[in-house]
């Protein structure tokens, strides 16, 4: 006998059980719509979004997954029993590594790439008891040197691979101020990348980072939110990241201060873990709030949602497991109206994934993320050179996430863990059996 859920509801007893909870938790149970037929008892925001098998002709086996350094930058590089090979850089990798190479790549080996949307939930589903940044960041930097070969073996952009392409450039916002930077050299770093880049929208740096209400120095927020529409003019769009600086008190008194001075959004007022406090701040303030960034939960971000804790969801490429996962944030963000602005550290060669996200996604505010301190001359180990012009990115063309790596620079890498045998215990094949 099949069970939907509503039998199981039924047969469990469920509807008695929800009747004694709480109204704020019995409340929620309505607000997710029953599993479609096609895949029962999973929750609409798991529901896969791509038929990848369908884009190819035959299987693509995965032979092994390596991380790879060189200097200070780390790749991870994964090959096919056929000889096709994916790229991808990281970030924060160090601190990772055992993660890596001990719970995460191992489950990749064996198994056919064009199920990687089955693999990511099952690699979780694996080692959901260190649900977290750091093994959330290991998955996505394998998905990204997947989605690389896959979109090689393919011929075609991963934005084409995850939906298709809808843009060609992106135009971006300025971010990557530093606190320690006093109120008037804070906006004088935008003073000069405004006219250096064509940017239309910056981001400051407000508050003190989960500091508890604290400032780098007493008035500095109030007077570089002040100084900076005074200095940029109304023409250019104003962003503010708190990093959760605020209590309800304060960031509903800063985030007013904001709309005093049309600021476009309010990221993070209060600390991440502390979700009726955004909440509070977001209901309280007519600039919309921004946040997500330290998330990793499509259910926390479905609820989040539908509960006014944010009005923009922005989780991290990265820390939320990668382009497929945050492809799902912005269907439930769509779906309920609302836009994505992923959270972004990365500039060069390792950006080239919110790239290839904002290519493929509709609801993507027009401007996304990009950090920037002052003009650079791009290394010349790889391309494209990820310059901004006119305010705006080109989305790379190549097949892949569109990066060209000099394979004497990838030569001169030490190979930090390679691994070419499947998890102890896990089968091969397609991810149906992980």
């Amino acid at each position: 006998m099949n069970l939907t859920r509503r039998d199981w509801f039924k047969f469990t007893g469920g509807a008695a059980l929800a009747a004694s909870l709480p109204d704020s938790l019995a409340a929620t149970t309505a607000d997710f719509p029953a599993p479609s037929d096609g895949h029962p008892l999973i929750r609409e925001f798991e529901q896969p979004m791509f038929n990848l098998p369908g884009q190819f002709t035959s299987p693509v086996k995965i032979e092994s997954v390596e991380m790879l350094k060189n200097g200070s930058n780390f790749f991870v590089r994964t090959r096919s029993t056929d000889g096709a090979v994916g790229i991808t850089g990281t970030k924060q990798v160090e601190d990772f590594i055992l993660i890596f190479q001990h719970l995460v790549a191992p489950y990749f080996i064996g198994r056919d790439a064009r199920d990687l949307e089955t693999l990511i939930d099952h690699v979780y589903r694996e080692n959901y008891k260190l649900a977290s940044i750091p093994l959330w960041c290991c998955i996505a930097y394998v998905e990204q040197s997947l989605l690389d070969l896959l979109g090689i073996v393919a011929r075609k952009p991963v934005g084409a691979l995850l939906g298709g392409r809808l843009r060609e450039e992106i135009p971006i916002y300025l971010s990557g101020s530093d606190r320690i930077l006093s109120a008037e050299e804070e906006v004088a770093v935008y003073e000069q990348g405004v006219p250096a880049t064509g940017a239309k929208a910056v981001k400051f740096k407000i508050g003190g980072r989960m500091s508890r209400n604290l400032d780098t120095y007493p008035g500095r927020t109030e007077k570089l939110l002040r100084l900076a529409r005074e200095k940029l003019g109304d023409k250019i769009i104003l962003r503010a990241d708190a990093n959760g600086s605020y209590d309800v008190a304060n960031g509903i008194r800063i985030g007013r201060l904001m709309e005093e001075h049309n600021y476009d959004f309010f990221e993070e007022p209060c600390p991440f873990e502390e979700l009726s406090e955004t909440q509070a701040v977001a209901k309280a303030l007519r600039i919309p709030v921004a946040f997500g960034e330290q998330n990793y939960s499509l259910w926390q971000f479905d609820w989040m949602l539908r509960h006014g804790v944010m009005q923009i969801a922005q989780p991290d490429i990265n820390y939320n497991g990668g382009l497929i996962r945050a492809k799902r944030v912005a269907r439930i963000a769509e779906k309920l109206g609302q836009t994505i602005v992923p959270h972004n550290t990365q500039t060069g060669a390792t950006s080239v994934n919110i790239l290839q996200f904002a290519s493929c996604t509709k609801n993507a505010t027009p401007f996304m993320e990009y950090p920037w301190r002052s003009p650079q001359k791009a290394p010349a180990w790889y391309q494209p050179d990820f310059k901004i012009t006119d305010g705006k990115l080109r989305v790379p063309d190549a097949p892949g996430m569109g990066l060209v790596i000099d394979p004497d620079y990838l030569k001169q890498a030490t190979v930090v863990a390679k691994i070419d045998q499947p998890a102890k215990g896990a089968g091969t094949g397609s991810g149906s059996g992980g």
